[in-house]
């Protein structure tokens, strides 16, 4: 009963918070509307037995991707006023009713028999232990070269962000004299 009832509210904030991000007008409400989505959907991982699909669902996308998206916005701005005009004027009509379809689809789908559970197996492959082992060492190598790579592509985030075109590093720093 406790996980219907968990169900319940985090499938309903989990749909507000991706009409929200449709719908809103400002983007920091999508954004936030996202992350409503991202940990309604970390708990529906959790009670399905997924605790560490949760913690990477809220470390990497609540976490390290919406301080990205949190960081762009703010870096373009949204103090501006916009033009608010419909361009697409069959846009909402259409996505109303590819809406419809799909949850006519979802409504279909749930009256059919699913198979919730493993069919066969040892009941090792899903665990941190299982994946932990196979990480480190089959698949090490790629692991380091990914890790480095992100590691060089932040670095030149950041000499990018640093320098600006045409001026030579370290100008701007002395004081003149009077």
């Amino acid at each position: 009963m406790v996980e219907l009832v968990l169900f319940i509210i985090f499938g309903l904030a989990a749909l507000f918070g991706a009409v929200t991000v449709v719908w809103a007008r400002n983007p920091i409400y999508s954004a936030l509307g996202l992350m409503l989505t991202l940990f309604s959907v970390a708990v529906f991982y959790v009670s399905n037995g997924a605790h560490f699909v949760a913690a990477v669902q809220v470390i990497v996308y609540a976490g390290a991707v919406m301080t990205l998206f949190l960081f762009v916005i703010m870096l373009v701005g949204v103090d501006r006023s916009e033009d608010r005009r419909e361009n697409l004027p069959v846009q909402r009509p259409l996505a109303l009713g590819l809406l419809a379809l799909f949850g006519a689809g979802v409504l279909v789908a749930g009256r059919l028999v699913w198979v919730t559970g493993p069919v066969g197996g040892s009941g090792q492959e899903g665990t941190v232990e299982a994946l932990g082992r196979e990480l480190f060492r089959r698949w090490v190598l790629p692991f380091e070269l990914t890790a480095l790579l992100l590691i060089i592509a932040a670095a030149g985030t950041i000499a990018l962000g640093l320098f600006r075109r045409g001026e030579e590093p370290g100008a701007g720093d002395e004081e003149e004299a009077p």
